[in-house]
């Protein structure tokens, strides 16, 4: 079934809170707990990410992920509408839109988790990877929003939140094309906002560093290094709501993550010299 943007405006549950101070308030703030739509929720952040909605009590959910008995499994302990699909596949972005609308009426706010890794020198990388790599951590997420971002808009309300990854902001030894596909969602983050400025609906780019999840075996290499120390992905989901509740533009888990960010914006001489020495 296809749905037409509704022209009505934001419902009770996703009142806008106003900034101290300011007499407005920043876009997609979600007051409330309404109806949301997450990816890559078979396991890792999208899994956490849909518990915590969960645990906060008052979201109607939908979940997204390609491993069908994972899905079910999360969806069943926290009585979500599983819809299993693998979103590189045609079409499948918009099945999953599709079943999102027509089971909640509408979706406030969208958390695009769906992604997958690769580690090694990138000249010995399968082209298959590649595409694989582009097609879920990039592709997959522009077809998925820009199919509900109307409804949104229509509504005049929502958040979509983006999962992207510090190796998109600094560039990371070994991940050249994860890092190059995690930079492009940070910019289409940027890019989203401004152009729906005005709307009701914020973009909030979520920026983890290395988290305790089964990417790193599924990547073909596991984490080997001492520094940093992975986070569970609970503390991402408690970030994300925190975002959602803020209407937060961008926030680093851990948050000093931020600052080689910074680093590099500043002096990218400097940290390019300091990332070739430390890797």
């Amino acid at each position: 079934m296809s749905h037409a943007p509704s022209p009505a405006g934001p419902s009770n549950r996703t009142r806008p809170v106003t900034e101290p101070g300011t007499g407005t308030a920043p876009a997609g703030v979600l007051a409330r707990p309404g109806t949301a739509l997450v990816t890559g929720a078979s396991s890792g952040i999208g899994a956490a990410v849909a518990r915590r909605l969960a645990a906060e009590g008052g979201w109607r959910l939908v979940l997204n992920g390609r491993d069908p008995t994972r899905l079910e499994h999360v969806a069943a302990d926290i009585s979500a509408l599983a819809v299993a699909a693998d979103l590189t596949r045609p079409g499948a972005d918009r099945r999953v839109a599709e079943a999102a609308l027509d089971h909640l009426g509408r979706v406030d706010l969208v958390v695009a988790g769906a992604g997958v890794g690769w580690a090694g020198d990138f000249t010995g990388m399968p082209r298959a990877r590649i595409e694989e790599l582009v097609g879920t951590d990039l592709l997959a997420t522009l077809h998925l929003v820009r199919g509900l971002l109307p409804h949104m808009v229509a509504a005049g309300s929502g958040r979509v939140v983006l999962l992207g990854s510090v190796a998109g902001s600094v560039g990371v030894r070994g991940e050249a094309v994860y890092s190059a596909v995690k930079a492009a969602v940070a910019t289409f983050a940027d890019a989203l906002r401004y152009e729906l400025r005005g709307t009701g609906v914020g973009v909030t780019h979520v920026v983890p560093g290395v988290v305790d999840t089964p990417f790193f075996d599924r990547r073909g290499a596991p984490y080997r290094r001492s520094w940093p120390r992975p986070v569970p992905p609970e503390r991402v989901a408690d970030a994300v709501l925190t975002a959602v509740r803020r209407g937060k533009d961008e926030v680093y888990v851990p948050g000093w993550l931020r600052l080689p960010a910074r680093v590099r914006g500043a002096a990218p001489g400097l940290y390019r010299r300091l990332a070739a020495q430390f890797g």
